[in-house]
C-alpha cells in the first residue's frame, strides 16, 4: 500500500499543470484573425423550438413489490457491508494494484448469488468478469460494470480512502471512499437489489448478463475483447444498464442517454537534430545558445488553441459535429428545469463558466463542443529548492472529449498534421486509448421503462442526450445495437477527487435518496423491463 501511495504522490507532484475542463468553448466569439489563419471555425448551434420534453407524459410504473422492498429495509446494514467489502479491495488500474483480487471478488459474488455462469475473461490487459443468471425468462438485461478505480493521495482525504468509513455530513450519512460513487457503490447496490429479489421470490424476472472490466479508468483498451467473447449472446438482450448515481445535491435527477467519445495521447519533446540536449539535462546557463525541449513542448501545445485556451485552432477539429436534432432540442429544453449553473460550479469549486455562460447556452457548449485538455505536464527538476538545469525532455498528457460526429483517430491525425505544419514535426505523439460517442433515443422502450419507474417514485427527472464524460458505450449502441440507460436516484460526488462519497442515509427533508431507495428503484426497473 505504501508503495502505490508514494508512487501516486510523486506522479501528482509531477503533474504541475492540470487544466481540467468540463465546459470548454464559449459562444462563437473567437478572434476572427485566428480563425482565418487556422482554417478552424468553431460552430455555434441554436435551439429553434421552445418545446420541451416532459417526463410526466410517461405513465408511472404500476408494479408493487412490497416483500422485496421489506427485505431491503431489513437487510440494509448488510447491504452497506457488501459495498464496503468491494471498496476495501483497492483496484487501481493506472497503477496495476489489486486488479486480480478485485476481479476474483466480483466473480465470487456472482457465484454466491446463484449465477449459473461466473468466470474470469482473459484479455490482453486486465481480466474481465462474465456473469450470467439464467432465470428462464423471455427477456434479458445486460449490465455493464467496471471494477477499477482512480489513484488516491490519502493526505487529501478526511478519512482513509480504502477504509470505506461511514461519515456524517450536512447531507446525511455517507460512505466515503475511492470507488464509493464511481462506480463500486451503485454497482454493488444493484447487485443488492437482485439479491433481495432472489431471496424473496427464488428467481429473477429477467435473465441477467454482466460484463465487468478492470480498465475503464485507463480508457477500456481491451473491453471489446470481453464483448467479443459473448457477442452473439449479448445481442439477444433487450437493453443495457450501467448502474450509476444520478441525483444532484439539490435533489434533481439528470438521466443520461449516452456519452461523448474520447482520444487520449501523450506529447513529448526531446532534444535532437532540431536542437536541445539529447541525452540528459545540462547546465541552465547554456540556454542562451541551446534550444529548450520544455519550452518547445509548451509552444507546441499553445499553438493548438487561442490565447485563452478556449478555442481550438487545429484546422478541421470541429468538422463533422452533428447539430442538435429535433428530439435533442426538446431534451435540452427539458434540462433547463434542473440545470443549476451555480450549484454545479459550487460543487466543482468554480466561480464561473467561461465567458459567463449560463443556462441553455452552457448546455449547448457542454454537449456539442469537443474539448482539448492538458491533463498534466512535466519535465526537468521539480523538487524542493533550486537546481538550474536545461531539461532534455518534457512530456504532457492530453485528451479530447468528442461529441457524436467526431472520429477519435481522425481527430488525432488532425493534431499531428497541425503540429507538423507549425514546425513541430519532432514532437512525438503517443496514443493511449480512444473510442467514439454513444447515444440512445428517448423513445426506446427501455428508456421509457426507466422513466416510468422514476415517475412512480416521484422523482424530478430531466433527460440529457449524453454526458460530457466518456465510457466505451459505443460497444452497446453501435456494435450490439442495444439501448443504454444509466442513472438512478442515488446521490454521490467526488469521482476522481478526494472525499469521494455515496449517500447512504440522507438528512430528513433534503429531497435526496438513500441506499434503500436506490435499491428499490433497481428492483422496479428490472420488473418494468420484464413487463414490456
Amino acid at each position: 500500500m505504501r508503495q502505490f501511495i508514494q508512487h501516486h504522490r510523486r506522479q501528482s507532484y509531477l503533474m504541475t499543470l492540470s487544466l481540467v475542463a468540463i465546459l470548454v468553448w464559449p459562444g462563437f466569439t473567437t478572434d476572427a484573425a485566428a480563425d482565418d489563419a487556422s482554417g478552424s471555425i468553431r460552430p455555434r448551434f441554436e435551439v429553434t423550438t421552445e418545446e420541451a420534453f416532459d417526463t410526466d407524459t410517461v405513465p408511472p410504473y404500476a408494479g408493487q413489490h412490497d416483500e422485496v422492498y421489506a427485505h431491503i429495509d431489513r437487510n440494509l446494514d448488510e447491504h452497506v457491508r457488501h459495498i464496503q467489502r468491494w471498496i476495501r479491495q483497492p483496484s487501481i488500474s493506472p497503477l496495476g494494484i489489486g486488479i486480480d483480487e478485485m476481479a476474483e471478488l466480483v466473480r465470487r459474488d456472482f457465484v454466491d448469488m446463484g449465477f449459473s455462469e461466473a468466470e474470469l475473461v482473459p484479455t490482453d490487459g486486465n481480466p474481465g468478469v462474465w456473469g450470467y443468471y439464467d432465470a428462464g425468462a423471455d427477456k434479458t438485461l445486460m449490465v455493464y460494470m467496471m471494477y477499477d478505480v482512480q489513484p488516491v493521495d490519502p493526505e487529501d482525504w478526511r478519512t482513509p480512502p480504502f477504509e470505506a468509513n461511514l461519515v456524517e455530513t450536512d447531507k446525511g450519512i455517507v460512505l466515503m471512499a475511492r470507488g464509493a460513487t464511481n462506480q463500486k457503490g451503485p454497482q454493488r447496490a444493484f447487485l443488492n437489489a437482485l439479491d433481495s429479489i432472489i431471496a424473496v421470490t427464488g428467481n429473477l424476472p429477467v435473465n441477467v448478463m454482466i460484463t465487468a472490466e478492470g480498465e475503464e479508468e485507463i480508457g477500456s483498451p481491451h473491453y471489446p475483447q470481453i464483448v467479443t467473447a459473448y457477442e452473439d449472446r449479448l445481442k439477444a438482450a433487450s437493453g443495457v444498464l450501467f448502474p450509476m448515481n444520478g441525483k444532484s445535491g439539490g435533489g434533481s435527477i439528470m438521466m443520461n442517454l449516452g456519452v461523448k467519445g474520447i482520444i487520449y495521447w501523450e506529447l513529448e519533446s526531446t532534444g535532437g537534430d532540431w536542437g536541445g540536449p539529447k541525452n540528459n539535462e545540462i547546465h541552465g546557463s547554456y540556454k542562451v545558445i541551446v534550444d529548450a525541449p520544455a519550452l518547445r513542448l509548451v509552444q507546441a501545445i499553445a499553438s493548438m488553441t487561442s490565447a485563452d485556451g478556449n478555442t481550438i485552432l487545429v484546422p478541421g477539429f470541429y468538422d463533422g459535429i452533428i447539430p442538435p436534432t429535433a428530439e435533442q432540442q426538446r431534451l435540452i429544453n427539458g434540462m433547463l428545469a434542473v440545470w443549476d449553473d451555480t450549484g454545479m460550479q459550487r460543487s466543482l469549486g468554480l466561480d464561473r463558466w467561461i465567458d459567463g455562460l449560463t443556462g441553455r447556452d452552457a448546455i449547448l457548449e457542454y454537449l456539442y463542443m469537443p474539448t482539448l485538455n492538458v491533463d498534466g505536464i512535466w519535465g526537468g527538476y521539480i523538487e524542493a529548492g533550486t537546481k538550474t538545469v536545461l531539461p532534455h525532455k518534457a512530456t504532457a498528457k492530453m485528451d479530447a472529449r468528442l461529441p457524436p460526429g467526431l472520429d477519435p483517430d481522425a481527430t488525432l491525425a488532425k493534431v499531428r498534421k497541425h503540429l507538423d505544419e507549425q514546425g513541430f514535426d519532432d514532437v512525438v505523439i503517443r496514443k493511449f486509448d480512444s473510442y467514439p460517442a454513444a447515444h440512445t433515443s428517448i423513445d426506446d422502450p427501455f428508456v421509457q421503462a426507466a422513466l416510468a419507474v422514476f415517475n412512480k417514485r416521484g422523482h424530478e427527472v430531466a433527460v440529457r442526450p449524453w454526458l460530457g464524460g466518456s465510457a466505451p458505450f459505443y460497444q452497446f449502441t453501435e456494435r450490439l445495437e442495444l439501448p443504454l440507460v444509466f442513472s438512478s436516484p442515488g446521490h454521490g460526488s467526488g469521482a476522481h477527487a478526494p472525499d469521494e462519497y455515496m449517500l447512504i442515509d440522507p438528512v430528513e427533508g433534503s429531497g435526496l435518496s438513500g441506499l434503500d431507495e436506490v435499491e428499490k428503484y433497481y428492483v422496479d426497473l428490472v420488473y418494468a423491463l420484464a413487463g414490456q
